[in-house]
């Protein structure tokens, strides 16, 4: 896992057409915008990973979010 530190309105470009920016961070919350072509997909981690498993079963990141536990991670 790739791990970046942002200040408030800086962004991060992956793959040259997805673009996250931090809009906002008020205590322990960020507010993040994504900028992402409208045929790709964005889902938060908390929700039910079986939705974003039927839109896209074979994507390596789904693949990936079926082993991962995104609040875990993180403590």
């Amino acid at each position: 896992m790739l791990v970046l530190s942002r200040k408030q309105t800086e962004c991060i470009i992956i793959n040259d057409n997805i673009v996250v920016t931090v809009l906002s961070v008020r205590g322990n919350k960020v507010q993040l915008g994504v900028d992402a072509p409208k045929e790709m997909s964005v889902f938060r981690g908390e929700l039910d990973r079986r939705q974003a498993i039927e839109v896209h079963p074979k994507s390596p990141i789904i693949r990936r979010l079926r082993t991962i536990d995104c609040q875990a991670s993180w403590k």
